[in-house]
């Protein structure tokens, strides 16, 4: 047991340290921020890194040169050389620095050359866990396609070591000027092969989905890590991988799924995030397009996160920008069985909040009569109300396939 711990210990001691920023914007709340920048930790976490600080500072807008304000700058540049003092040889002090917005190209040069560590911010920490988790050739390709996108325009701080190199003479069409222009054609041709690659995969894709036959279409989405590949394996009783990280999942899986007769496929896709990097929607395109042309959605939202309410909107708003805003909606709070509320003190004269509602009281708020849409209240972990969860989605699917085929209802 000892021995694990120390291996254990040993593992953490060997990650990269880093320390997270964020900016509070006017009319932000803090509580907000707070929760945004937990959501960063858990990304970071993801990624395999280990968080050691973070940083927050209330601006009306970020900084248009460094993000965050001089002083802030300051005290992060005090703390990452203090990192490197505790460490004694300063190799395991503080190696990056992310930060919990898209930083502009100019942004990153200057917080490189003001703090003198790798800086991040959460579109590139996104895009390295895609990386990671990518495990088909597809999932790779889309991937890759995203971070060259990404890298593109932020190429000329990469050079920076060049330009030391050239002496700060200031002339023009040096060695690091041919090498970023070199490497921006190659970036570009590279990105329009993938394109070609990803095309044509996409084809083939759409080619399986029209050859699927007259079923039923039902599609999983969600934000990520509320479970949605955990009731895939329960509802198709296959081995979808599920773990408890963010994105789990990246390539779609779609299985023919029976109940009582009535056969369906349902497809388990990539995971919604706020802020999620445009340049994955683009590269995902043809993943997305089997929640585009689902007859219904399975929209699973965690309801033992505290900001769950604001998950929905993400997934909501989400929907809307690919397209598919209008579909039919089965809402499915899953994780009930770590769903926590605070009790409200007999002589507190605070008005009531949603924290302080119990599960019983959730269950008849607004969600249970969201605009018509129907939900449901489950945990697919402990398999709590899954039989009245098959039975809705039955009703649903049927009353899909009887509106489709009218005469056709044999199967019943």
């Amino acid at each position: 047991m000892e021995k694990g711990k120390l291996e254990e210990r040993s593992a953490a001691s060997e990650r990269e340290r880093v320390v997270l920023v964020a900016v509070v914007r006017d009319r932000q709340e803090v509580r907000e921020a707070e929760e945004y920048l937990d959501e960063l930790r858990f990304l970071a976490e993801t990624a395999g890194l280990e968080t050691v600080a973070t940083f927050m500072q209330k601006l009306p807008s970020p900084d248009k040169r460094t993000f965050v304000g001089s002083g802030k700058l300051q005290e992060i540049k005090e703390y990452i050389a203090a990192s490197k003092e505790d460490d004694g040889d300063g190799s395991g002090g503080v190696s990056a620095v992310i930060f919990d917005d898209e930083l502009s190209p100019s942004q990153t040069r200057n917080l490189e050359r003001e703090l003198g560590i790798r800086i991040q911010d959460r579109t590139r920490l996104i895009l390295d866990i895609f990386a990671q988790r990518a495990t088909t050739a597809y999932a790779k390709t889309q991937v890759e396609l995203a971070q060259l996108q990404y890298l593109l325009p932020r190429l000329t701080g990469m050079w920076t070591h060049l330009e030391r190199q050239r002496g700060g003479t200031g002339t023009r069409g040096g060695a690091g000027e041919r090498e970023i222009e070199t490497d921006r054609r190659i970036i570009r041709d590279r990105i329009a092969r993938l394109k070609e690659q990803l095309v044509k995969v996409d084809r083939q894709m759409a080619t399986q989905r029209s050859g699927r036959g007259s079923m039923v279409r039902v599609a999983l989405v969600g934000y990520t890590n509320v479970g949605k590949s955990t009731l895939m394996n329960l509802l198709s009783k296959s081995e979808v991988f599920a773990e408890n990280k963010l994105f789990a999942t990246l390539d779609t899986t779609v299985r023919k799924v029976v109940l009582d007769n009535l056969p369906f496929l349902l497809s388990d896709t990539v995971g919604f995030i706020r802020k999620l990097p445009t340049q994955l929607v683009e590269s995902f395109k043809s993943t997305l397009d089997e929640v585009r042309e689902a007859d219904l959605l399975l929209h699973v939202v965690d309801i033992s996160h505290p900001n769950f309410e604001d998950q929905i909107a993400v997934v909501n708003q989400t929907l809307r920008e690919i397209g598919a805003g209008d579909k039919p909606v089965f809402l499915i709070f899953n994780k009930i069985d770590a769903y926590t509320y605070v009790e409200k003190e007999a002589d507190d004269l605070l008005p009531e909040t949603r924290e302080n509602w119990t599960l019983e009281q959730l269950q008849h708020s607004w969600m249970a009569r969201n605009e018509g849409s129907p939900c449901i209240f489950i945990s697919a972990r402990q398999r709590t109300n899954l039989d009245r969860l098959r039975k809705d989605l039955y009703g649903m699917v049927r009353e899909i396939h009887e509106g489709r085929y009218p005469f056709n209802n044999y199967l019943y």
